[in-house]
């Protein structure tokens, strides 16, 4: 349904009226409207006034004419995509750019390409004048106010993390920029301290020929499998700015989120986001580490930890013993802080630890597993839950790679059980066995080892007569019989 407005804007002194049909009821949809339309007719002016019969709706200053409605997002990823979907939920005009046409074609046709829960179903709410999936990273640019990098930074073998995606993203993003000024680019990708000045803001000027365009940086903070619910309700956003008015201008673009804003300079931005990772993942560690004690002692970890953070300065989250952490962020950001330290020539006693503690904790449930058949060559091993956590088809760094790796070392037949992440795991191993059901898996297992606690996998009864090796606390029993906590 068209809304029928009236605008009156005021320019030296000269007030105009206009009548505008703008479709659609979100109040932030029509305030881009109003901007394009506003920009078509005006350089500079000093007020507007739009109404819609005699309610007046806003009231907008020159500054409406800077202010970042539209955005073009480079990478349709996990941060890329997540961020567009719920920035256009937010009322912001999205135009998702990637070089992958087959994904594209999904996007425009409303289906992710990645599983992410409640992803799929925001994305297909989306009105398409709002958001808008190209391979044109040209037009897309030229058309938004801001552009958002969120291209991939894997890490190489060495720890060291790999910019030629976003090397590639800034040196196209500069090609356009040779035909436009004052444009601003937000690094959403996760860099090591220096690269958003360094690496992205010197690629732009070099393929620009100027500098005449805006740069910060707005760290992501999404766990997978809740990162649409991060995403809109997070507990902060962080931005590193070159001045204040480039901090404002990521307020703006963030303005319906009720959060905090935190401001700071670019390179501390950057840094935080390791800082963050770095410590969930040595809570992570340390609770693994206690739980390997308090299994040799026979005490239930769990019931440690939940004591440990009634202490009012110990928050409960992420002290959940198990099998150990994977992803995409977590192994990678602690490889890349830990090469930028050595390169540094600075110790990270700490850092250096976790990552050993982490490598070798899923190998505990196949030692498990050994402990109660003996040798596993020839034995059928159900290994369910293949993503690295539940909620997603990400098997980056999965616990479950390194338990599939020395169950095949072992001999062992593996028949392995996701709800979304089989194809995935294919690509690894596309030669042991998939279960289209749990119950297929278990059927004929000699022994089960839970790795990803997948809502549909807690149930006991599935794993009636089977020995159950449980990686992630499936079930809030102790062990006896059958059942064997990694930890407890």
């Amino acid at each position: 349904m068209d809304r029928k407005l009236r605008v009156k804007i005021q320019s030296f002194g000269i007030a105009e009226s206009y009548s505008l049909s703008i479709a659609g009821k979100d109040k932030n949809h029509i305030l881009v409207k109003l901007k394009e339309f506003i920009a078509s007719l005006y350089d500079d002016f000093d007020n507007a006034f739009v109404y819609e019969g005699k309610k007046l709706l806003f009231k907008l200053s020159r500054s409406i004419l800077s202010a970042p409605v539209s955005i073009s997002v480079v990478g349709t990823g996990y941060v890329g995509l997540i961020s567009g979907v719920g920035l256009a939920m937010r009322g912001r005009k999205i135009t998702c750019v990637d070089i992958d046409e087959n994904k594209i074609n999904m996007i425009k046709n409303r289906i992710s390409p990645i599983f992410e829960a409640g992803l799929q179903e925001e994305l297909e709410k989306l009105p398409k004048e709002y958001f808008m999936p190209t391979t044109d990273l040209k037009n897309a640019i030229m058309n938004s106010d801001a552009t958002m990098i969120a291209v991939g930074t894997p890490c190489k073998e060495n720890g060291e993390i790999n910019l030629g995606y976003l090397k590639e993203a800034s040196k196209e993003i500069g090609k356009i920029l040779k035909n436009k000024h004052g444009h601003l680019v937000i690094v959403k990708s996760t860099v090591i301290p220096g690269t958003t000045e360094n690496t992205v803001k010197k690629a732009i000027i070099e393929t620009a020929g100027h500098s005449n365009f805006e740069i910060a940086m707005v760290p992501e903070f999404l766990r997978e499998g809740l990162a649409m619910n991060d995403f809109l309700y997070p507990d902060r956003i962080v931005i590193g700015a070159e001045n204040p008015s480039v901090a404002n201008k990521i307020k703006f673009i963030f303005k319906e989120f009720e959060t905090k804003f935190y401001v700071t300079t670019i390179r501390t931005a950057e840094m935080i986001k390791y800082a963050s990772n770095s410590m969930l993942a040595v809570k992570i560690s340390f609770a693994n580490e206690f739980g390997n004690l308090c299994k040799a002692i026979g005490i239930d970890v769990y019931e440690v930890m939940d004591g440990v953070a009634l202490d009012r300065r110990i928050n409960r989250a992420f002290l959940n013993a198990g099998r150990g952490f994977g992803g995409s962020c977590f192994p990678k950001d602690v490889q890349a802080i830990r090469y930028l330290a050595d390169q540094l020539k600075v110790e990270t006693k700490l850092l250096d630890s976790i990552w050993a503690l982490n490598k070798e904790q899923p190998k505990i449930l196949v030692k498990l597993a050994e402990k109660h058949l003996g040798k596993l060559k020839g034995k059928n091993v159900a290994v369910l839950g293949l993503a690295f956590k539940p909620g997603t088809d990400d098997i980056r760094e999965s616990p479950a790679i390194i338990v599939i790796n020395e169950l095949l070392k072992k001999g062992a037949n593996v028949y392995g059980y996701d709800p979304v992440a089989e194809e995935n795991m294919k690509k690894i191993f596309p030669n042991i066995a998939y279960a289209a059901a749990p119950e297929e898996a278990i059927k004929n297992a000699d022994i089960v080892i839970g790795v990803t606690e997948w809502p549909d996998l807690k149930k006991e009864e599935l794993y009636k007569g089977k020995i159950f090796i449980d990686g992630m606390k499936f079930f809030n029993k102790k062990t006896e019989g059958n059942y064997e906590g990694i930890c407890w």
